[in-house]
């Protein structure tokens, strides 16, 4: 299985949410952001030697709380990838492990589509004020044009009760609420993801709602 976690623009907590999706299905995640690197890096390859040619991706595993294959955070090597190894490379690592997460580039930039395109499922992150809907309904399309199923919808960094019926309406999947929360935000920085540091939190919980709602 491998599943696109994809924001309809930057900043809305995409990664985070990546990150602790892959925690409650205890999968791999993978920082297919090339050019703006968010998930931990370390020593070693990384995404951008596997799409150069020059690692196995299997050689990139980093080992933590959630296993991450990480991006570099170089232009040289952004612009050294072949998007077209993508695909094989991903097939590599579910072949290893079963379930990918992808952690997609924002919004609708050129490179964007290429995760959701290679992916069988596929999450949509949203903020809850009302301008950036659009935004979200722009991204769900190209989704469907690529055939990656939306299982759900994540409102993120909620302080008010959000209008959860009318977006789910909009973008055509369950969507869930997950609070502002700073154990959240501080997830991938502290390598700990919210379902261990909080279990019983309401972030948590609408994390393991969406990750069930993921065909395995």
């Amino acid at each position: 299985m491998i599943l696109a976690v994809a924001g309809g623009k930057g900043g809305v907590g995409k990664t985070t949410l990546a990150y602790n999706i892959a925690a409650a299905l205890d999968a791999v995640v993978v920082d297919a952001d090339l050019g703006m690197a968010d998930l931990p890096g370390g020593r070693g390859p990384d995404l951008h030697d596997v799409l150069a040619g020059r690692a196995d991706p299997i050689e990139t595993l980093r080992s933590g709380s959630v296993d991450v294959v990480p991006c570099g955070r170089t232009l040289a090597g952004a612009r050294a990838c072949d998007l077209t190894r993508l695909e094989s490379a991903i097939a590599r690592l579910e072949r290893e492990r079963d379930t990918v997460v992808l952690d997609c580039p924002a919004g609708r930039r050129a490179d964007a589509g290429v995760p959701l395109a290679i992916a069988d499922a596929s999450v949509l992150i949203v903020s809850p004020r009302a301008f950036a809907l659009a935004d979200a309904v722009r991204t769900r399309e190209l989704a469907r044009e690529f055939d990656a199923g939306l299982v759900g919808c994540v409102v993120n960094r909620v302080v008010e009760p959000p209008p959860t019926e009318a977006i789910a309406d909009a973008l055509g999947a369950p969507a869930a609420v997950v609070p502002a929360d700073p154990r959240v935000g501080r997830s991938v920085e502290i390598e700990r993801p919210v379902i261990d540091a909080a279990p019983d939190s309401d972030a948590a919980v609408a994390i393991r709602d969406v990750a069930r709602r993921v065909p395995r």
